[in-house]
């Protein structure tokens, strides 16, 4: 579905956007993917509206069959990247977790801000981006979703959620359409 239309209430989730990822081997050019981040997010503070920027410091329990990540995380893995200019005002949210509604109080906070609607952008795809996405559906947040400022390390997962996850969760645009919609709807 295409990009139709942003409540007046919309806050910006960025996903994982960090130190120990950005340096990953990814399959759009990272340097974009960032600079379209930090577009969305100096849009969405102009307008008085949430930013919401998501590290990622673990991960879920249970076993897997894939290998996991066991050793320490080098110094500085989870700082969020310059690029995004942190604000005060921004919320911070760091997740154990690929979503970053489970196991945080970042639904409690929007809700309390009065926020219906939230944009997602980061990384990866098809982990962080989608789980996000999927939670924030289930909360029930209306979920628009910046397809060119995500990114993933695998083409399929990229592909497969922009494709047939997203759809079924909202709306789709360009960082370009979102600050548009941003300019027309919320002076």
């Amino acid at each position: 579905m295409a990009l139709t239309t942003l409540d007046p209430n919309t806050a910006l989730i960025i996903v994982d956007l960090q130190k120990g990822i950005v340096g990953l081997p990814v399959i759009h050019p990272i340097g974009g993917i960032i600079e379209r981040a930090g577009s969305l997010a100096d849009a969405f503070r102009a307008h008085g509206l949430p930013v919401v920027l998501v590290n990622v410091a673990g991960g879920a329990p249970g076993r897997t069959e894939q290998p996991r990540q066991t050793a320490p995380r080098p110094e500085g893995w989870t700082d969020l990247i310059p690029e995004l200019n942190q604000q005060p005002g921004d919320i911070a949210v760091t997740k154990q977790t690929w979503g970053a509604f489970a196991s945080t109080n970042l639904e409690a906070q929007l809700k309390a801000l009065g926020v219906t609607q939230v944009v997602i952008a980061g990384v990866a795809t098809g982990t962080g981006v989608e789980a996000t996405a999927r939670q924030a559906y289930e909360q029930g947040f209306n979920v628009t979703l910046a397809i060119d400022a995500m990114t993933d390390m695998r083409p399929e997962a990229h592909g497969y959620s922009i494709a047939n996850v997203f759809p079924r969760l909202g709306e789709t645009g360009t960082t370009q359409n979102i600050i548009d919609l941003l300019a027309a709807k919320i002076p």
